[in-house]
């Protein structure tokens, strides 16, 4: 099946896909006190944390930003990309007894992940339109990037859960890793500190993490009315791009195999 046939398949499938992750979403928070709230108490939690020692305690610069919209604009889409990578991976070998028994498009599980989490993500984006009337952050002409910056993101994570859930089939230390590389990668993008202490040797390389620049480019175009780099948001778009195209084709020279092998 050529990329482009396997994502009219997705799209054909497209009304179980959201009928399965609305399934997702209703399971996580059944019989939940607090329901959608969970959504935005982990991201609202470390945020609160890494202003209690990242401005109080150490004080890392911000760059003129009050530190809890600094450190929480960029909490929120780097919670977002984590619990999708975090509940994609395991997708397929959760969902044994479909993959196994009917057919219906795999790359549905790790998809419908990430379109779960993405419902926190808004969630999460209440409290950000609170804390932006509160610090007084104005529309500005630059958010209108934001649906760019946004795709670019959703390109990187589909590429990754697709991936990653695919080579999870077959070697379930994937899953198992996924915790601690997610933890490194916490810490190669700006969310507790800005690029601007990134040392001048180091930038362009550490520019190259695309998760990076699109974290730095929500907090310029939100909250410094600033346009991105082009060349580093470019270069990103391209990376996630490339890691999109790679992850899908992944999934599908190895689809054939997952019921042989669950």
């Amino acid at each position: 099946m050529t990329l482009l046939a396997g994502f009219r398949e997705l799209y054909d499938y497209r009304e179980l896909l959201q009928t399965w992750a609305s399934r997702e979403i209703k399971a996580r928070y059944k019989q939940s006190l607090f329901g959608f709230a969970w959504a935005i108490f982990q991201p609202l939690a470390f945020s609160a944390i890494y202003v209690l020692v990242f401005s109080y305690i150490v004080k890392v610069p911000s760059d003129g930003i009050p530190y809890p919209i600094f450190v929480y604009s960029a909490i929120l889409p780097w919670t977002f990309f984590a619990r999708a990578v975090v509940g994609g991976v395991p997708s397929i070998v959760a969902n044994i007894n479909l993959v196994t028994k009917i057919y219906l498009p795999r790359a549905m599980f790790p998809l419908a992940a990430v379109a779960t989490h993405f419902v926190d993500f808004l969630c999460g984006l209440v409290v950000f339109a609170a804390l932006m009337v509160y610090y007084r952050v104005p529309l500005n002409p630059t958010m209108v990037l934001l649906p760019v910056l946004f795709l670019i993101q959703l390109l990187l994570i589909a590429g990754v859960v697709l991936g990653a859930s695919a080579i999870n089939v077959f070697y379930r230390d994937v899953n198992q890793m996924t915790p601690l590389l997610l933890q490194l990668w916490m810490y190669a993008c700006p969310i507790i500190y800005p690029v601007s202490l990134v040392p001048d040797w180091l930038r362009p390389w550490y520019l190259l993490n695309p998760m990076a620049v699109v974290i730095d480019a929500y907090r310029q175009v939100v909250l410094k009315a600033q346009l991105p780099a082009w060349d580093h948001l470019g270069m990103a778009a391209l990376i996630s791009v490339a890691i999109f195209v790679l992850g899908y084709v992944t999934f599908k020279r190895l689809e054939g195999r997952f019921a042989d092998l669950i």
